[in-house]
């Protein structure tokens, strides 16, 4: 098998398990805070188990400031999943999914806000398309808000998910697995006040499911990733990561019964058109496969590059 085919297959099979996290997230019966709480405790094990088979501690690349930044993408990514995983429950997996990948958009702006990048005439024109597409998919009507809730949260996500990747661009010569080891483990702490452990420990089948999120979701998925962005250019890493949202969709509408509108669905491609474009104008070297150096690890991917959940 070539690499680059190689490279396809481990990216779109990662592209798939994210479509699934949803069923994952809502089978566990457990709260958003519960939830990501255990995909931080089994994704540590499963990312740290599989970095010390490999030796990538030996040599690892951390300087004080890489890891602080590690840990304040990760506060960024645990919470950008609470909010994620609060949309689920206040609209539907497919909604959510949709809105979640307004990501590119927000960290054009924070781009221009923090960093005063210049944002051009077509990448304005885009974000207004996207913009157009998110009132569509939202199906919000005059005088009704019942899913603004779910709008919300999915849009908080996505902003959080902006500022943990612009925190982690800015982190090189890092295996990636290690920075994600970093910010699951980053989330322990964090999520440790919010957690109801008494209701957790009557989840029964439950924990299978969570076991689930965080082998499967976090250290299987995030390996399949990291060793597809190595062999594939960015224009295929940015087209194959919009098998997540498709994904998602189709197993909500299989698994329980949702579906977007006709005047949703008609934003849909609007959003997707929109993202793909300002991703594939941008070029940043954190969506570029990592370069692989005789002697130095490789950069740490960003989580731009597919926006995986």
């Amino acid at each position: 098998m070539r690499n680059e085919t190689r490279g396809t297959v481990e990216l779109t099979l990662a592209m798939v398990l994210s479509g699934t996290l949803g069923v994952f997230v809502v089978e566990s019966g457990a709260s958003p805070f519960e939830v990501v709480f255990f995909r931080c405790l089994f994704g540590a094990l499963a990312l740290g188990a599989y970095s010390l088979v490999r030796g990538f501690f030996t040599g690892h690349g951390f300087t004080a400031r890489k890891l602080g930044l590690a840990a304040l993408g990760g506060a960024f990514i645990v919470f950008n999943w609470v909010f994620l995983f609060e949309a689920y429950e206040a609209t539907s997996i497919s909604l959510a999914t949709v809105v979640y990948h307004t990501q590119p958009f927000f960290l054009v702006l924070l781009g221009a806000v923090l960093t005063r990048e210049r944002i051009s005439a077509g990448k304005l024109g885009w974000l207004a398309l996207a913009f157009v597409g998110l009132v569509l998919v939202s199906g919000v009507r005059p005088g009704e808000t019942a899913s603004l809730k779910g709008l919300g949260f999915a849009l908080a996500a996505a902003v959080l998910y902006a500022l943990a990747t612009f925190v982690t661009k800015r982190i090189t010569g890092v295996r990636p697995h290690l920075v994600a080891l970093v910010q699951v483990l980053v989330g322990l702490p964090l999520l440790l006040p919010f957690a109801d452990f008494g209701a957790a420990a009557g989840l029964g089948s439950g924990w299978a499911w969570l076991v689930g999120l965080g082998i499967v979701h976090t250290g299987l998925m995030y390996v399949l990733m990291y060793a597809a962005y190595a062999k594939l250019p960015t224009a295929k890493i940015a087209v194959l990561a919009f098998t997540y949202p498709a994904v998602a969709m189709g197993v909500d509408w299989a698994v329980y019964g949702h579906h977007i509108g006709l005047v949703q669905a008609l934003g849909v491609p609007l959003i997707v058109l929109a993202s793909l474009k300002v991703t594939l104008a941008a070029r940043t070297p954190a969506a570029a496969p990592a370069p692989r150096t005789a002697g130095h690890a490789p950069e740490a991917a960003s989580p731009a590059a597919t926006r995986a959940a």
